[in-house]
């Protein structure tokens, strides 16, 4: 799944569409909210709101990465190559930690 890369040379694939404040700032609040969402959806097949909010959680999540990356002026690395979409998610991880 990984295509014999490490997940680091993801990752630092990843960063470098990544350098611009505005970009890593609207990441590091959209991709939680994005990650969020995604159980509130099952979630909402039982609590009605929970749908509402996962939706609310989803769209917001994404206009901030678009966001980001207008400030970028790049595209979001997962037009390339889908499994940016998972590395996202690791990206958030190393930098909450220090490391990215």
């Amino acid at each position: 799944m990984l295509g014999g890369r490490s997940w680091d040379n993801w990752i630092a694939e990843y960063e470098q569409g990544h350098q611009h404040p505005m970009n890593r700032k609207t990441h590091t609040f959209g991709i939680p909210m994005i990650i969020l969402s995604l159980p509130l959806f099952l979630l909402g097949f039982a609590w009605h709101t929970a749908l509402w909010i996962a939706l609310g959680l989803f769209v917001t999540g994404w206009t901030l990465q678009f966001i980001g990356h207008a400030f970028e002026g790049k595209p979001p690395e997962f037009l390339k190559d889908w499994r940016f979409l998972l590395v996202g998610s690791r990206w958030w991880v190393a930098k909450i930690r220090g490391r990215a």
